[in-house]
């Protein structure tokens, strides 16, 4: 899974996972009786009592994986619940189970105490993660596209010694839209042709290069779609170019992906691990 893929949301879970995890070695009672050296007194821990490490210690830090791999693999179902969802439900559990258990005890430890705390934090950031836009957002900024692959290749669709949005490269035009100068585009010089001509050489050729532009909108063809790095707002589905209604992957905020093609209003995007998609909503993307 890539790091960069982290929402604020998941950062809180593992954080609570990881906290819920220490407490479970720390006292879970700190029971003392009157007139005896509390210092020699070894109280147990969760680990000395099963019911309770499996319901609420490990149970959440089972919950908190299953949230995360729920937002890596969606459509991943276990008893008809996604991943992320059955995460979430046992997480609830978890913080049901710690609420009560410390109104039981009288002289509730450490260990106990910080495992509610870590149980109500889980629970909430599970919850609340895909609803709450301060949680949607990137856990960490996203970062450029790489210029180069391994062997000193160029990314995919890239000039040589340029990369897309970099300073001093070839910036792109915005997604849809015509660039308005380079060969083959009025006002731009033909191959060939010198840098200062004839104007009657000039308007000739001005008047070659719009013959040969698309009718409608101007719109550059589907053959001159040219490869580029995007990211997208907001957490959207992949589909399987073979038009199937479940999605192979979610492409998340904070993650540069590659569109290859152009279907219509959609794009084929590729992700880091090699999958293509359609991308089916495109409003809003930035591209790299």
């Amino acid at each position: 899974m890539n790091i960069r893929s982290l929402t604020r949301g998941d950062g809180v879970v593992i954080g609570a996972a990881v906290v819920l995890f220490i407490a479970s070695f720390l006292d879970y009672s700190s029971y003392c009786p009157q007139g005896i050296d509390c210092s020699r007194i070894d109280n147990p821990n969760a680990w000395d009592s099963l019911g309770i490490l499996m319901s609420v210690y490990l149970g959440g830090v089972i919950a908190a994986a299953l949230v995360i791999v729920g937002r890596a693999m969606p459509g991943r179902k276990v008893v008809g619940l996604d991943l992320g969802q059955f995460g979430a439900a046992l997480s609830v559990f978890a913080l049901w189970t710690a609420f009560w258990t410390i109104l039981d005890i009288s002289s509730a430890g450490a260990g106990l105490i910080l495992g509610l705390l870590a149980t109500i934090l889980l629970a909430g950031a599970a919850i609340a993660g895909p609803l709450v836009p301060f949680l949607k957002a990137p856990l960490l900024s996203p970062a450029a596209p790489a210029q180069g692959l391994q062997g000193g290749q160029q990314p995919y669709g890239a000039q040589p010694g340029q990369g897309y949005g970099f300073p001093g490269g070839q910036q792109q035009a915005p997604y849809g839209a015509q660039p308005s100068q380079g060969y083959g585009y009025p006002g731009a010089p033909q191959q060939g042709q010198p840098a200062q001509a004839d104007p009657a050489q000039a308007q000739q050729a001005q008047a070659q290069a719009q013959a040969q532009q698309p009718a409608q909108g101007g719109a550059a063809p589907a053959g001159d779609f040219t490869p580029f790095w995007f990211a997208v707002p907001v957490a959207r589905p992949l589909y399987g170019e073979d038009g199937s209604p479940n999605p192979i992957a979610e492409l998340a905020p904070g993650t540069w992906y590659l569109a290859v093609e152009q279907r219509g209003q959609s794009l084929i995007a590729q992700t880091q691990d090699g999958r293509r998609g359609v991308l089916q909503d495109t409003t809003g993307i930035q591209r790299g």
